[in-house]
């Protein structure tokens, strides 16, 4: 089973409240002059055959971004599986692949690596893990639940999942076969996963140098 570019819908996850943030809409705010998931849809599109946001507020300054904006369907800002089950609803490709857009160095071989995962695996879902610094400094791989790559017909099990309260992407993917993708090879950067939570922390990323 070879998965290319056209049978995934790149998803960019920008629905949450961004508390972190002061409240602000985070995909809104600026990356090296370009909207947070503005540069996240510049990132995954060369990767994607399709694609589309997922947004709560300020739905039209993310439609002139020029893809689908889907809100969400629960209430209440119920986290990213929120975002995931619109996805699903409306993706149009085998497969569904998300991003935040808080994290703008993301791979962009990210698609290409959970889809040749997810085929040599013969699994539902890929999932990205890359290096996070840990307190005491030394670096570890993490799971990044968010950067995931799922099959489009797993919606019935997702519906099913939040309607009986389910909220936390890992207890649900736990119910089918995935295959986490580390992102450590040589020359794959460092910072690729790291999420700004904080206008600081965006601001300090910006002045990141390409592969570090």
């Amino acid at each position: 089973m070879q998965i290319t570019a056209d049978d995934i819908t790149g998803l960019v996850l920008a629905g949450g409240r961004g508390t972190r943030m002061g409240g602000v809409d985070k995909g809104l705010q600026n990356f090296n002059g370009t909207p947070l998931a503005l540069n996240a849809l510049l990132r995954l599109a060369p990767q994607v055959g399709h694609t589309m946001i997922n947004a709560n507020r300020n739905l039209a300054a993310y439609e002139s971004f020029g893809t689908p904006v889907w809100p969400d369907g629960l209430a209440d800002y119920a986290g990213p599986l929120a975002g995931f089950l619109v996805g699903l609803e409306n993706c149009e490709t085998p497969w569904l692949l998300t991003v935040p857009c808080d994290t703008p160095l993301f791979p962009t071989d990210l698609a290409a690596r959970l889809a040749e995962a997810v085929s040599r695996e013969d699994a539902d879902i890929a999932m990205a893990s890359g290096a996070e610094p840990s307190r005491d400094g030394s670096v570890q791989m993490r799971t990044q639940p968010v950067f995931c790559l799922l099959r489009a017909d797993l919606l019935e099990s997702l519906v099913r999942f939040t309607q009986g309260g389910g909220r936390k992407i890992d207890a649900w993917t736990a119910t089918h076969k995935t295959v986490e993708v580390p992102f450590d090879r040589e020359g794959d950067a460092s910072q690729a996963f790291f999420n700004a939570n904080t206008l600081a922390e965006l601001r300090a990323l910006e002045q990141q140098r390409p592969g570090t």
